[in-house]
């Protein structure tokens, strides 16, 4: 028997790992309390997706468990003990303007919650593979003061600076306001990156641009194409924070990113950082992705704009994903923009 323990099973980027997993034959146990539904409402609940993973994957079984309950992933863990080969961290507190609510509970789910599955893993199962579903908000603003140009419909980097392809892992995570979201997740991959530099362990970042898919349950607060197709279908009214609404983005399928993950259990390294998103693939401004939303729906968006950007929020921001493609040569996008889009609007529409 070969486990693989996902935490955020149900949600988006976890449940797409639970399915790719389970389909390589591996038992998946999923860890998911669907504290989404409390970080963001009825609305983002996790829990129907959790059904149709135990409804549709036979080796797949549920555990709902807080990530902060240190004494309970350490029962869960001890169960399986060196039959567990991979461990994939998804659960988080995603969102900026969440976190400054509740920094407590936001550094206790995103910090302490990581810290509490490395150790538990060190322990029970060192051997594992261990994945991190980071973010690029570990930059802070440092993207900010990159020399931007403004253009019709987006902000650009002149063309001839060294991240004209995209951001890449050189980028410090010093001297920046991170907001306190971003801040937890610092602390969160760095820890990741000591468990396999210090300890040996086989561990990984993969910071995100914006993960994405038809199964992410988009809110206001987080899911940026998710919530934007939403809005087009259902006439919600949505708001665009500073910049003119031409802050770039580079958007990543859920299955894009899981597959990368693959290809690090397969070969995995110790303490490794990658920056994993669209890159220049797949990335859009934000007026941008209206017009393409509008067109793929023939909709309408009602939407409004507010002068006060959310704190920490990138003016642009594209991945570099070269030195992750470099380790391996293998991997490559499936899904560009547009399927990105279409596949949204499929998901939400009546």
């Amino acid at each position: 028997m070969s486990i693989v323990i996902v935490t955020g099973s149900a949600g988006l980027i976890g449940s797409e790992t639970s399915r790719w997993f389970h389909e390589q034959g591996f038992d998946v146990v999923g860890i998911d309390n669907d504290m989404r539904a409390r970080f963001f409402g009825a609305e983002a609940s996790t829990a129907g997706k959790r059904a149709e993973l135990e409804a549709t994957l036979p080796r797949y079984r549920h555990e709902a468990l807080d990530i902060r309950d240190a004494e309970g992933l350490g029962r869960l863990f001890a169960r399986f003990g060196r039959n567990i080969r991979a461990v994939i961290h998804t659960a988080a507190q995603p969102s900026h303007d969440w976190a400054a609510r509740e920094p407590f509970t936001d550094f206790s789910v995103n910090a302490q919650g990581t810290l509490n599955l490395l150790e538990t893993a060190r322990q029970v199962c060192p051997d594992a593979v261990f994945i991190f579903t980071s973010t690029n908000k570990v930059y802070g603003d440092t993207p900010n003061r990159l020399p931007l140009v403004e253009q019709a419909t987006r902000w650009e980097i002149e063309p001839s600076h060294v991240f004209a392809q995209g951001i890449d892992e050189t980028m410090s995570i010093d001297q920046s306001k991170h907001s306190l979201f971003g801040a937890s997740k610092v602390a969160a991959d760095v820890l990741v990156q000591e468990y396999g530099r210090y300890f040996g362990m086989k561990t990984a970042c993969f910071r995100g641009g914006c993960l994405t898919g038809p199964a992410h349950a988009g809110t206001e607060l987080h899911g940026f194409l998710a919530y934007l197709m939403k809005c087009v279908v259902s006439g919600t009214p949505y708001r665009v924070f500073g910049y003119q609404g031409k802050q770039v983005r580079d958007n990543i399928h859920s299955h894009d990113l899981v597959a990368a993950f693959w290809e690090f259990f397969m070969a995995p390294r110790c303490g490794e950082v990658y920056n994993m998103g669209g890159g220049r693939h797949s990335n859009c401004s934000m007026v941008e992705a209206i017009q393409i939303c509008e067109t793929i729906s023939s909709r309408k968006l009602n939407w409004s704009y507010a002068e006060e950007n959310r704190i920490g929020d990138h003016i642009w921001y594209i991945s570099d994903v070269r030195r992750f493609q470099s380790h391996f040569p293998a991997w490559q996008y499936r899904y560009n923009l547009h399927q990105i889009l279409q596949e949204i609007h499929a998901a939400c529409t009546p």
